[in-house]
Protein backbone atom coordinates (compact mmCIF):
# COMPACT_ATOMS: atom_id res chain seq x y z
CA UNK A 1 0.00 0.00 0.00
CA UNK A 2 1.14 3.72 -0.98
CA UNK A 3 2.06 6.06 1.60
CA UNK A 4 -0.52 9.11 1.29
CA UNK A 5 0.95 12.11 0.06
CA UNK A 6 1.74 14.36 3.45
CA UNK A 7 -0.98 16.79 2.60
CA UNK A 8 -3.23 13.67 2.86
CA UNK A 9 -1.94 12.01 6.13
CA UNK A 10 -4.36 12.90 9.05
CA UNK A 11 -7.16 12.88 6.86
CA UNK A 12 -5.54 16.35 5.89
CA UNK A 13 -5.67 18.34 9.24
CA UNK A 14 -2.59 19.54 11.42
CA UNK A 15 -1.78 16.68 14.12
CA UNK A 16 -3.00 17.23 17.35
CA UNK A 17 0.35 16.29 19.24
CA UNK A 18 3.11 19.06 18.55
CA UNK A 19 5.91 17.36 17.21
CA UNK A 20 8.65 16.33 19.39
CA UNK A 21 11.55 18.67 18.64
CA UNK A 22 9.69 21.50 20.42
CA UNK A 23 9.87 22.98 23.46
CA UNK A 24 8.04 22.95 26.07
CA UNK A 25 5.99 26.28 25.81
CA UNK A 26 5.81 25.99 21.82
CA UNK A 27 3.91 22.06 22.85
CA UNK A 28 1.52 24.17 25.36
CA UNK A 29 0.89 26.81 22.63
CA UNK A 30 0.38 24.11 20.17
CA UNK A 31 -1.88 22.24 22.32
CA UNK A 32 -4.25 25.43 22.62
CA UNK A 33 -4.21 26.86 19.19
CA UNK A 34 -4.71 23.52 17.28
CA UNK A 35 -8.23 22.53 18.04
CA UNK A 36 -9.40 26.21 17.81
CA UNK A 37 -7.94 26.34 14.34
CA UNK A 38 -9.11 22.83 13.44
CA UNK A 39 -12.70 24.00 14.66
CA UNK A 40 -12.80 26.75 11.70
CA UNK A 41 -12.32 24.59 9.31
CA UNK A 42 -9.67 26.93 7.49
CA UNK A 43 -6.21 24.84 8.11
CA UNK A 44 -4.84 22.16 6.64
CA UNK A 45 -1.88 19.87 6.98
CA UNK A 46 -0.42 21.97 4.32
CA UNK A 47 -0.49 24.44 6.99
CA UNK A 48 1.56 22.47 9.84
CA UNK A 49 4.49 24.74 9.23
CA UNK A 50 2.92 27.86 9.84
CA UNK A 51 1.58 26.72 13.04
CA UNK A 52 5.28 25.23 14.13
CA UNK A 53 6.47 28.74 12.92
CA UNK A 54 3.71 30.34 15.44
CA UNK A 55 4.49 28.15 18.72
CA UNK A 56 7.71 28.50 18.48
CA UNK A 57 7.72 32.39 17.76
CA UNK A 58 5.50 32.04 21.20
CA UNK A 59 8.31 30.57 22.82
CA UNK A 60 10.71 32.85 21.89
CA UNK A 61 8.14 35.90 23.19
CA UNK A 62 8.21 34.14 26.50
CA UNK A 63 11.84 32.96 27.31
CA UNK A 64 12.72 37.01 26.22
CA UNK A 65 9.77 38.47 28.51
CA UNK A 66 10.68 35.97 31.77
CA UNK A 67 14.51 37.17 30.96
CA UNK A 68 12.89 40.90 31.07
CA UNK A 69 11.40 40.25 34.27
CA UNK A 70 14.31 38.92 35.89
CA UNK A 71 17.02 41.86 34.62
CA UNK A 72 15.21 44.46 33.35
CA UNK A 73 14.22 45.98 30.54
CA UNK A 74 17.32 48.14 31.23
CA UNK A 75 20.97 47.80 33.49
CA UNK A 76 22.95 50.82 34.20
CA UNK A 77 26.70 50.73 32.99
CA UNK A 78 29.39 51.84 34.82
CA UNK A 79 32.78 53.49 33.44
CA UNK A 80 35.53 51.94 35.81
CA UNK A 81 37.68 55.28 37.34
CA UNK A 82 41.56 54.94 38.02
CA UNK A 83 44.45 56.62 39.67
CA UNK A 84 47.45 57.25 38.18
CA UNK A 85 49.23 54.39 39.18
CA UNK A 86 46.18 51.88 37.56
CA UNK A 87 44.08 51.76 41.08
CA UNK A 88 40.54 51.28 41.07
CA UNK A 89 39.00 54.24 42.85
CA UNK A 90 35.55 54.14 41.59
CA UNK A 91 32.69 53.42 39.07
CA UNK A 92 31.36 56.43 37.08
CA UNK A 93 27.67 56.06 35.70
CA UNK A 94 27.64 55.76 32.15
CA UNK A 95 24.26 55.27 31.34
CA UNK A 96 22.09 52.46 30.55
CA UNK A 97 21.97 49.82 27.92
CA UNK A 98 19.06 48.01 27.01
CA UNK A 99 18.03 44.76 27.64
CA UNK A 100 18.57 42.62 24.20
CA UNK A 101 14.95 40.44 24.82
CA UNK A 102 13.59 43.40 24.26
CA UNK A 103 14.26 43.56 21.00
CA UNK A 104 14.02 39.66 20.55
CA UNK A 105 10.68 40.08 22.86
CA UNK A 106 9.42 42.55 20.08
CA UNK A 107 10.86 40.43 16.89
CA UNK A 108 9.05 37.59 18.59
CA UNK A 109 6.18 39.62 19.22
CA UNK A 110 5.44 41.50 15.40
CA UNK A 111 6.05 37.33 14.20
CA UNK A 112 3.32 36.45 16.42
CA UNK A 113 1.11 39.01 14.39
CA UNK A 114 2.21 38.23 11.04
CA UNK A 115 1.81 34.56 11.43
CA UNK A 116 -1.38 34.66 13.48
CA UNK A 117 -3.10 37.09 10.69
CA UNK A 118 -2.28 34.09 8.15
CA UNK A 119 -3.77 31.53 10.55
CA UNK A 120 -6.78 33.80 11.54
CA UNK A 121 -5.93 33.98 14.76
CA UNK A 122 -6.88 37.56 15.51
CA UNK A 123 -10.68 39.01 15.26
CA UNK A 124 -9.24 41.52 12.05
CA UNK A 125 -8.06 38.47 10.38
CA UNK A 126 -10.93 35.62 11.40
CA UNK A 127 -13.46 38.38 10.12
CA UNK A 128 -11.22 38.61 6.75
CA UNK A 129 -11.64 34.75 6.22
CA UNK A 130 -15.39 34.65 6.58
CA UNK A 131 -15.89 37.50 3.87
CA UNK A 132 -13.49 35.80 1.63
CA UNK A 133 -15.67 32.37 2.37
CA UNK A 134 -18.97 34.18 2.10
CA UNK A 135 -18.23 34.73 -1.57
CA UNK A 136 -17.17 31.51 -2.76
CA UNK A 137 -18.83 28.48 -2.37
CA UNK A 138 -15.90 26.81 -3.58
CA UNK A 139 -13.10 25.16 -1.28
CA UNK A 140 -9.92 26.74 -1.19
CA UNK A 141 -8.49 23.39 -2.63
CA UNK A 142 -11.09 23.98 -5.60
CA UNK A 143 -9.88 27.38 -5.97
CA UNK A 144 -6.22 26.43 -6.21
CA UNK A 145 -6.87 23.98 -8.44
CA UNK A 146 -8.79 26.33 -10.45
CA UNK A 147 -6.22 28.54 -10.23
CA UNK A 148 -3.28 26.38 -11.35
CA UNK A 149 -5.32 24.57 -14.55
Amino acid sequence: MATKPYYLQNDGKVSRTPPSYLGALAKECWRKIVPFLEATGRVERVDTSLVEQYCTQYEIYRVAYEDIKENGIQTPMYKTLQDQMGEIIGKEFAGFRKNPAVMTMKDASNQLNTIGAQLGLSPKSRQELMTIAAKTDKSATDELKDFFK
